[in-house]
């Protein structure tokens, strides 16, 4: 049977990201048992971890990373907007909640900063002339499979 816990190690305590600051009470963990190879082990512990973020509502991201970290996570995201994070690979549910947090972490990260616009660039002319020979090589290769006509 799934179980919803909060993070209340400390209420000091909390994910931070370079300069976002996200505390415990944003952060919900769900434990429950694991899938796969285990035997009575994972029969018997609840080790697979579920982290829930409501990404959509936080006050503690800005605008901007909110938006880039939705995009990026669409797929992660329930119907509320709330991401979710799964972890199973380890025994230890404290060692699931870790990688959880630092998969959270990364998102967040990866969210920070705006893509580099691309700066479009003409082919040079060797690239060109390179692409043309290959064709003509290509197209030779293809013609010599033809029957010969008569």
């Amino acid at each position: 049977m799934p179980q919803e816990t909060e993070n209340n190690l400390n209420p000091t305590d909390g994910l931070t990201v370079e300069q976002i600051f996200i505390p415990d009470s944003e952060l919900i963990f769900v434990t429950s048992r694991a899938s796969g190879p285990g035997g009575q082990y994972v029969n018997r512990t609840e080790s697979a971890v579920q982290l829930r973020f409501d990404a959509t509502h936080s006050p503690s991201l800005p605008e901007d990373v909110r938006q880039r970290l939705l995009k990026a996570v669409s797929s992660r995201l329930t119907a509320d907007g709330i991401l979710l994070i799964d972890v199973q690979e380890e025994r230890s549910q404290l060692h699931n909640k870790e990688l959880a947090l630092e998969k959270l972490s990364a998102l967040i990260a990866k969210a920070l900063y705006p893509p580099k616009k691309r700066i479009r660039t003409k082919p040079t002319a060797a690239s060109k002339e390179r692409r043309l020979q290959q064709k003509k090589r290509d197209s030779e290769i293809k013609r010599n499979r033809q029957k010969p006509i008569d």
